[in-house]
């Protein structure tokens, strides 16, 4: 499933769900490279 989170004050990045973290983080993933952030 496709999520888009944001990882700044003004720039988000969209990928692949990898996983949920307890504190409302996700981490996804685009191509080789793994994001973690918040949630648009």
């Amino acid at each position: 499933m496709l999520r888009t989170i944001q990882i700044g004050t003004c720039v988000s990045v969209q990928g692949l769900l990898v996983r949920q973290l307890e504190d409302g983080r996700v981490i996804i993933r685009v191509d080789n490279k793994v994001y973690k952030g918040f949630p648009v």
